[in-house]
């Protein structure tokens, strides 16, 4: 498999905060799946994993290619803790058509945070798919 796209992206912490703050629910539901929303406040620090999980997402959307862009929900990117630590990302929708375009079959995620940032990187993998000519 070869190397499709990379991306990151990192994030003021206290912005998502406030985010959170100014829209409360509107914004979670808007950004953030059940599931997401369900894992971070569950955790200490929750902010700091929301941010986590924007950043991630935001580093997805620019690994695949299409950037920050409204066409694609953010909820139909879902950021997955697996049991050893490591995150996986669920894709569907827009998101998952964008996958298949550009003949994506992996996509590897990592993110840290601290109190005041969240960054996260995220490589794509597969087999570019030849645009007709």
């Amino acid at each position: 498999m070869n190397i499709i796209g990379i991306g990151t992206e990192i994030v003021e912490c206290a912005r998502i905060g406030k985010m959170i703050l100014d829209h409360g629910e509107a914004f979670l539901r808007k950004v953030y799946t059940e599931r997401e929303i369900r894992d971070c406040q569950a955790r200490t620090k929750a902010t700091e994993h929301f941010a986590g999980r924007f950043a991630a997402k935001e580093a997805v959307l620019k690994a695949l290619g299409i950037g920050s862009t409204r066409e694609v929900d953010r909820r139909d990117l879902e950021v997955r803790r697996k049991a050893k630590g490591e995150f996986e990302i669920y894709v569907q929708g827009a998101a998952r058509d964008a996958t298949i375009e550009r003949g994506v079959r992996e996509v590897r995620l990592t993110i840290s945070h601290c109190r005041a940032f969240a960054v996260a990187f995220a490589l794509a993998f597969g087999s570019p798919v030849e645009s007709p000519a």
